[in-house]
């Protein structure tokens, strides 16, 4: 039985779903904040939901802090209750759009039958193209643009990424709910990318940068243009915050600038690689 409601019915052609997920990959909120920003910038409303109750285990045993991210969440105001709210998965959309946007949190159990409802609702709209974003922890310092990886569903799309400057992702570990979409999509005839970005292991805040660096595959990928001005100034106080915080402390900024030389001979060491980042910071001629 669906869990998938749907409220609405808007017409679309050819659309493209953006999904980004709580939790896991969702470091400095690169996942959830891309998909947010869209959502703000599109003046997207809910189209549809996937309902929580057959996904999410609500209670373990534990310490308060060591459970607290399973149950859900509520707000209390002067002693009253004011909000309870189930972990949500919704899916927007904009008028006049050809692009759905999903919000949801990373299912507990009974993935199989999570990604049956995700491909349901695809089914539905004719949704024939899925784009995840994500992010991990790595090597890239806060001072310089972050790495951007991809996998794929279909070996066909990645020389459509090519010209984004994306790596493709080499992996072996514990695997998330989009890397199932993704086997899952070869199957049911639906392209998939998954475009994770690398973030300062040593920043925890939310990443302004990160999910700048997705929009900027993200968005002529999915044939979308939007003006980034508003995140160009987000960003550029992110990085003047961090460089504040790490001025007081001698031995990470020592580290960062370890990071800086890695980071730039890797680019520098590599023709093709310079050409490429040439390119992005429109310097094509000098």
């Amino acid at each position: 039985m669906s869990r998938l409601i749907i409220y609405r019915r808007p017409v679309l052609q050819d659309p493209v779903l953006i999904v980004g997920f709580t939790g896991w990959m969702d470091g400095g909120s690169v996942s959830t904040g891309t998909v947010m920003y869209l959502r703000d910038k599109l003046q997207a409303e809910i189209l549809a939901q996937i309902e929580p109750y057959d996904f999410y285990i609500f209670n373990l045993p534990g310490s308060m802090e060591e459970v607290a991210q399973f149950r859900p969440y509520t707000l209390i105001r002067e002693g009253l209750v004011r909000e309870f709210r189930y972990p949500q998965n919704h899916f927007f959309c904009a008028d006049g759009k050809n692009v759905v946007l999903f919000f949801g949190k990373e299912p507990n159990i009974r993935w199989r039958e999570y990604v049956d409802d995700v491909f349901l609702f695809l089914k539905e709209f004719g949704v024939r193209r899925v784009v995840f974003v994500g992010s991990v922890s790595g090597l890239t310092p806060h001072t310089r643009e972050p790495r951007v990886y991809c996998s794929v569903s279909d070996e066909a799309l990645k020389e459509k990424l090519l010209p984004y400057g994306v790596r493709f992702s080499n992996y072996e570990g514990p695997a998330s709910i989009t890397t199932l979409m993704t086997v899952t999509a070869r199957t049911k005839g639906v392209e998939m990318v998954n475009i994770v970005v690398e973030i300062p292991m040593y920043v925890q805040a939310t990443n302004p940068k990160g999910i700048r660096a997705a929009l900027r595959v993200l968005l002529p990928f999915a044939g979308l243009s939007l003006p980034l001005d508003d995140l160009d100034a987000l960003c550029d106080e992110f990085e003047k915050n961090i460089d504040k915080l790490v001025a007081d402390r001698p031995e990470l900024a020592d580290q960062i600038r370890k990071l800086e030389e890695n980071y730039d001979q890797e680019i520098l060491g590599d023709e093709e690689s310079f050409r490429e980042w040439l390119r992005r910071h429109g310097i094509d001629k000098l």
